[in-house]
C-alpha cells in the first residue's frame, strides 16, 4: 500500500522540483524548464486521478493554468505569460471568495472547511474576507515583483517567498479562529 501523505507530497511538490532542476541546470532558462514542468504537472494530476478517482479543484485549476500559461510562454517565446499566472490564480481565488457567497448563501471558506472547522457566521465572514484580501494582495505583489525584478529573482520569490508569506498569514489567522470557534 502506498503512503497517501507521501503521494500527496510528491504530486504537490514533484512538478515544482522538476521545474527547479531544469531551471537551475539550464543556466536559468525558462524555455527549457517549462516543458518538463508541464509534463510533470500532468503526470501528477493523472497519478492523483488513478489513486483517488478524483482530482481536487485547486490542483486541477493550477494544472490547467500551468499548461495554458506555460504553453503560451513557449509558443510566443514570451515569459510574461508565466509571470502573470500567479496573478491570475490569486485574482480568481479572491473573486471566488468575494462572489461565492452570492451563489452558495454562505462564505466559500465555510463550504470548503466547514467540516473540519466550526466557526460562528461572523467568524466565517471575517476569515473569508481576510483570505480574499490576501489573495488580491498576492496578485499585486506578484505584479510588482515580476515588473521590477530580474527573472531569477521572480522565480526565487515565487518558490521561496510566496510559501512562507502564506504560512505566516495563515498563522496570523489562528487568533481569529480561536475567537470565533464554536465549542462542540
Amino acid at each position: 500500500m502506498v503512503n497517501k501523505s507521501f503521494v500527496k507530497f510528491v504530486t504537490d511538490f514533484g512538478p515544482l522540483l522538476v521545474f527547479l532542476f531544469f531551471y537551475y541546470n539550464s543556466d536559468k532558462n525558462l524555455k527549457i524548464a517549462i516543458p518538463p514542468f508541464i509534463i510533470a504537472t500532468l503526470i501528477a494530476l493523472i497519478a492523483v486521478w488513478l489513486l483517488e478517482k478524483k482530482i481536487p479543484m485547486i490542483p486541477l485549476i493550477g494544472g490547467i493554468l500551468i499548461t495554458l500559461f506555460g504553453g503560451l510562454t513557449i509558443y510566443f517565446d514570451n515569459p510574461v505569460f508565466i509571470y502573470i499566472k500567479p496573478t491570475i490564480i490569486n485574482i480568481l481565488f479572491g473573486l471566488a471568495l468575494l462572489f461565492g457567497k452570492y451563489f452558495t448563501q454562505e462564505p466559500i471558506l465555510k463550504k470548503m472547511l466547514g467540516k473540519s472547522l466550526a466557526l460562528t457566521n461572523e467568524g466565517w465572514f471575517l476569515l473569508n474576507k481576510r483570505w480574499m484580501l490576501f489573495f488580491f494582495s498576492l496578485a499585486i505583489l506578484n505584479e510588482l515583483v515580476w515588473r521590477t525584478q530580474s527573472e531569477e529573482f521572480w522565480v526565487n520569490f515565487k518558490v521561496w517567498g510566496l510559501l512562507p508569506i502564506t504560512f505566516i498569514f495563515t498563522a496570523f489567522q489562528i487568533s481569529l479562529i480561536n475567537k470565533y470557534k464554536i465549542d462542540e
